[in-house]
């Protein structure tokens, strides 16, 4: 793999924009992953439960790895509820946990209720799909390792275009991390009722923009140059990032106006905590 720790993050994002078919090339060839990615393709068109998931460890961390939810394999007693749960039900655990990646997991995999029937498996192009989720994820997660806000990038445009509601921000923290900077807020926004936040996000995002390419690239650049410039690896007299953190003061001063007389809260994992 190309190494961009230690690149500005523009360079860096450049450099990885260039190689990225390579890389990913590199990373279905390399032993570990070869091996993966056979064994996934041989066993998991005879998955029919979540039940029988659970039983083979390599296809269900390959699975886990690929929904990027390797910190989450060894709680198999919470994904099997996960995985098990009937998405109707409002007070369903896949329902209940806030972080996109446990429903993201739950729809594409496509068991029925109590986690059996399962026809999605034994399709050649869901199978490839899933290959391909898996690839992608260990590429952007070795991005991430030399510079994480080329990967957060990498995320926003493979989630940018699906953003249908402002909650869909709100409760993933990369896409919190990109779009408060990109909108002139404050970090401190988070610390604000979730509705108030979806409000304020709201009121300066235009959701058709996000399926628009040229237009996301440029809300990528914006986050990129102040990325930089808050971490001190920009050129402090570029007039361009001082323009984008001046913008961004003034923002967080309003924002304070605003957040006056409001009790900070907080929210879980879940919304029914």
């Amino acid at each position: 793999m190309i190494s961009i720790a230690g690149l500005p993050t523009l360079t860096a994002l450049k450099l990885v924009d260039a190689t990225e078919n390579t890389q990913l090339e590199l990373i279905r060839n390399q032993a570990q992953h070869s091996r993966a990615i056979e064994h996934f393709k041989e066993n998991i068109g005879d998955i029919e439960t979540v039940d029988q998931l659970m039983e083979d460890q390599e296809l269900y961390a390959f699975v886990m790895r690929a929904f990027d939810l390797e910190d989450q394999i060894f709680g198999k007693a919470m994904m099997e509820k996960v995985l098990k749960s009937n998405i109707e039900e409002d007070d369903a655990l896949v329902n209940r946990l806030t972080d996109t990646r446990f429903k993201d997991l739950y729809n594409e995999m496509g068991f029925g209720t109590d986690g059996e029937g399962n026809l999605n498996t034994i399709l050649t192009s869901w199978q490839d799909r899933m290959v391909d989720r898996y690839v992608e994820r260990q590429f952007i997660n070795s991005v991430a390792d030399g510079n994480e806000t080329v990967a957060n990038v990498l995320e926003m445009r493979n989630k940018a275009p699906e953003i249908e509601n402002v909650f869909e921000i709100l409760t993933d923290s990369g896409m919190t991390e990109f779009f408060q900077p990109v909108l002139g807020l404050p970090s401190q926004l988070s610390g604000l009722d979730i509705d108030k936040q979806a409000s304020l996000i709201k009121s300066k995002l235009d959701f058709d923009d996000l399926k628009d390419p040229e237009t996301l690239e440029k809300m990528i650049t914006k986050y990129v140059a102040i990325s930089e410039a808050l971490s001190g690896s920009a050129v402090a007299n570029n007039a361009a990032l001082q323009m984008l953190t001046s913008n961004a003061a003034n923002a967080t001063t309003s924002i304070f106006s605003v957040m006056e007389g409001i009790d900070p809260v907080s929210y879980s994992a879940s919304r029914y905590s």
